[in-house]
């Protein structure tokens, strides 16, 4: 970390053998955006970068491991990959994938940088399978079971809509046929789940999902 300049972004390098570790690590030591930290200083680490050949059961070990003991957000350099090994790798906040064909410097540190900001980057080619299925799921799973991907039920969308539109908690409860205190109740429940301040915290981020 001694190396480390103000406004790189500090990255761990893991990977499942030493010889792509070092490759990896000595592509992005040269880079001003980047400062590289070994496993003894991963604490500090904004992002670790995992290089494996695909994501089987023992890689998903790993990952795994990672998440549960590291606050960095994951880029994964991979050889293969399909659209159920991305899911996986996504439950374990691994949220930028590069295939090694695809890993030049300039797109590890394109990449790197996207995560860093909370932002995901997933091939092209794989983008649009995973989008049909995120939409399978939302529409034969969470769909009949009045569930949204944001985590949100219909009944609480409904309220946060009449909310913005300048509804009372009175005036709610009377359009949707509830008790005032079930209305608070659904409010309170959104706004400890999704970590927002208020009601009007709370309609500002419906707004930001599209969901109002």
């Amino acid at each position: 970390m001694n190396g480390a300049t103000a406004g790189r972004i500090v990255v761990e390098v893991r990977a499942q053998d030493p010889i792509s570790q070092a490759g990896v690590a000595g592509q992005l030591r040269t880079r001003p955006e980047v400062s590289l930290v070994g496993q003894s200083d991963a604490e500090v680490a904004q992002v670790v970068l995992m290089v494996v050949d695909t994501v089987d059961e023992v890689a998903l070990r790993v990952l795994r491991q990672i998440q549960r003991t590291s606050t960095a957000r994951g880029v994964l350099v991979i050889t293969q990959i399909d659209e159920q090994q991305l899911a996986s790798a996504a439950e374990c906040g691994f949220i930028g994938v590069v295939r090694r064909a695809e890993a030049t410097p300039e797109r590890l540190v394109q990449v790197i940088g996207a995560v860093a900001r909370g932002e995901g980057y997933v091939p092209a080619d794989l983008l649009g399978s995973l989008l049909e299925q995120v939409g399978r799921l939302q529409g034969e799973v969470l769909g009949p079971r009045g569930v949204n991907f944001n985590g949100l039920a219909a009944r609480e969308i409904e309220v946060l809509r009449l909310v913005a539109d300048g509804y009372d908690t009175a005036d709610i409860a009377l359009k949707l046929a509830y008790s005032e205190r079930t209305i608070k109740n659904i409010l309170h429940a959104v706004m400890t789940r999704l970590n927002l301040r208020n009601r009007s915290h709370a309609v500002a981020y419906a707004l930001r999902q599209g969901l109002i």
